[in-house]
């Protein structure tokens, strides 16, 4: 009799667990829309010659900085994220939960451009280095570098929306 109340329990005790375990949960990511925080425009060289006109989002504090342009599907050809740092020096970025192509462009305290990182690809969590001091990094769809002929010494400049509260 010990033995088949034994074998009852441990019948009731595995049934339980077979319907209390649940399908795995995949977490469903909202869409990340864009928001225009700001403009930004491009220049050729030392020269006032305009190579582009963007919608820029900025990305500064650290949530932004680590979080970037994850979890969005695109981006407009007229919109880019522009990372802000305090300090200048080499910076290491990667493409983690980013879902499209971009080309990263890194610039210098006074804004001009000392290198790039073309066409970096989606998901990939390879470094992606600057090779030079930056204190800002632009990021746009991939192929625009290109595209708008872009060059170390070009230079931006941008201007942010004054929230009011």
């Amino acid at each position: 009799m010990k033995i088949l109340k034994t074998i009852f329990l441990l019948a009731c005790f595995s049934l339980t667990i077979i319907a209390c375990k649940s399908e795995p949960k995949t977490i469903e990511q909202p869409e990340v829309p864009f928001t225009k925080e700001g403009e930004l425009t491009l220049y050729k060289g030392t020269t006032d010659t305009i190579i582009a006109k963007l919608d820029i989002e900025i990305a500064e504090t650290p949530f932004e900085i680590e979080t970037g342009l994850m979890y969005r599907e695109s981006m407009k050809k007229n919109q880019g994220m522009l990372f802000v740092f305090n300090e200048i020096r080499e910076r290491n970025f990667y493409m983690k939960n980013t879902r499209f192509p971009l080309d990263l462009i890194f610039l210098d305290h006074n804004k001009r451009i000392v290198s790039f990182q073309e066409n970096a690809q989606p998901l990939d969590e390879a470094s992606l280095p600057s090779n030079a001091l930056a204190q800002f990094v632009l990021e746009i769809n991939a192929g625009l570098a290109e595209e708008w002929l872009l060059e170390v010494g070009d230079k931006m400049d941008y201007f942010v929306y004054k929230i009011v509260e």
